[in-house]
């Protein structure tokens, strides 16, 4: 990510040095791209182990809360996630700010760090307080039996916001072990409390409490003082980036990839409208198998975003790559489908409980669909990496589908599945549409370093919900 500072350096220099051959040059760009090679892998790493950390938490609060009040929670989390999409969205352009030196001097990015920490406080504050006014209806909208818990989820995502600001800031001058550090604790701290909530025999709505905004502030004070330490202290000059600033300058990223969390998860939270509290509960756990292969998707995203932008730049035709990693994707998920399909009773039984078993019938179409879902996902990183908008349109109306396609299929857990996974291969099939009718990127084209950083920033918080 910090390779756009190299890369300015280098620019200079060439003035005065002497011309590089060809296979020195060669050597040069293969140092650099193995530089980020290394640093999205370290970062990804960690995300690995965050990622194991998360899944477990899912599956022991799976089983600790029962079927049907954990169908309460995932749809809490569902919200949480995305919600937090637009934060990771920040935390790319921080880090591209602060690389680009946009942002200042150390010291004086340590003081604008501290200004976005206290807006997003105060802005927690004022959500929290409305979100308490209003708790009965987001109880009634997320189905959620404690309307002070249902309260909580909007301001928890606000809140998450000043942790994801930090992490970018950190990439920014390569605090790379700082911000692995700060994925594994964070998802450390989400499963000590919130098995210890649900050992204490918690009810859904403390146990989320401790297990996101609670397990949030340690990690956010702890991330803290390694930024301190990176920075040193504030200084004392008055101007400052102001936050709105540096989300308008990603809004197609932020819009898309927001988009496609809704696309994720909006049918666990429409699908608790429309059954009853253990069924949904089941599906919500086969959902949260489904989408392993979304997973897989979003590791090979890591590498399409920046070597489609690679391509695009020096003027060669980048739809080969879309090609590779989807038939990459297709590769993991055919055997996947498989096993979903030959032991869907035993496998949902054995990692979640017998009631799970209550979506058996669903997990196939469900799996197959989050396939269909996994390639849209591909397509958008190599759209973003073009510079292309007009997919937006597809992401909104996939978006509002979701839960429409939901209510028209409200028969059973196997026609959502399946009326989901007509509504994702179509949308799989218009993104490739799109994405092979483009070969060369448009007016705002990521370049090959902010390609880079946005990738290393996405892998910093692929988590698993």
């Amino acid at each position: 990510m910090l390779q756009l500072g190299t890369a300015a350096f280098a620019s200079v220099t060439d003035v005065t040095e002497p011309p590089q051959t060809p296979d020195v040059e060669q050597t040069r760009g293969e140092r650099v791209r193995g530089s980020h090679t290394a640093r999205a892998a370290g970062v990804a790493s960690a995300q690995l182990i965050a990622n194991i950390l998360a899944l477990l938490t899912t599956v022991a609060l799976a089983r600790a809360l029962g079927t049907a009040n954990y169908g309460e929670l995932a749809r809490m989390i569902s919200v949480f996630t995305i919600l937090s999409v637009p934060a990771t969205a920040l935390q790319a352009a921080a880090a591209r700010d602060m690389t680009l030196g946009r942002l200042g001097s150390a010291r004086h990015t340590a003081a604008t760090l501290n200004g976005w920490l206290v807006q997003i406080l105060i802005a927690t504050g004022v959500v929290l307080a409305i979100c308490i006014l209003l708790r009965n209806q987001l109880g009634d909208l997320l189905q959620v039996s404690q309307p002070w818990a249902a309260a909580l989820v909007v301001p928890a995502g606000v809140l998450w916001t000043g942790l994801a600001l930090q992490r970018g800031v950190l990439l920014g001058v390569s605090g790379y072990r700082p911000v692995a550090a700060s994925l594994v604790g964070e998802q450390g701290f989400r499963l000590m409390f919130g098995l210890i909530a649900a050992l204490l025999g918690a009810q859904v709505g403390l146990i989320f409490f401790c297990s996101v905004p609670l397990a949030t502030i340690p990690i956010i004070i702890a991330t803290g003082v390694l930024t301190r330490r990176r920075l040193g202290r504030p200084d004392n000059e008055p101007k400052r980036v102001r936050l709105r600033d540096l989300a308008s300058r990603n809004p197609v990223p932020i819009a898309a990839l927001t988009l496609f969390a809704v696309l994720q998860n909006a049918d666990v939270i429409a699908v608790g409208h429309f059954f009853n509290t253990t069924i949904s509960g089941a599906y919500a756990q086969a959902a949260v198998a489904a989408k392993g292969v979304v997973w897989v998707a979003i590791g090979l995203g890591l590498y399409l975003l920046p070597e489609a932008a690679r391509e695009a730049a020096k003027g060669a035709d980048p739809r080969h790559l879309l090609s590779r990693t989807s038939g990459l994707l297709m590769l993991v998920a055919v055997p996947i489908l498989a096993v979903f399909a030959i032991f869907p009773d035993q496998l949902l039984s054995l990692v979640f409980g017998d009631q799970a078993k209550l979506a058996a019938p669903a997990l196939p179409w469900l799996a197959a669909a989050m396939t269909c879902l996994s390639v849209s996902y591909l397509a958008l990183q190599f759209l973003l990496a073009l510079g292309r908008r007009a997919f937006l349109a597809a992401l909104i109306v996939g978006a509002v589908a979701v839960p429409v396609t939901v209510a028209l299929c409200d028969s059973s857990l196997k026609s959502v599945a399946v009326g989901l996974l007509v509504l994702d291969a179509i949308l799989a099939a218009t993104m490739l549409a799109i994405s092979f009718a483009s070969s060369s990127a448009g007016e705002h084209g990521f370049t090959v370093d902010e390609a880079e950083e946005f990738a290393i920033a996405e892998a910093a918080e692929a988590a698993i919900p």
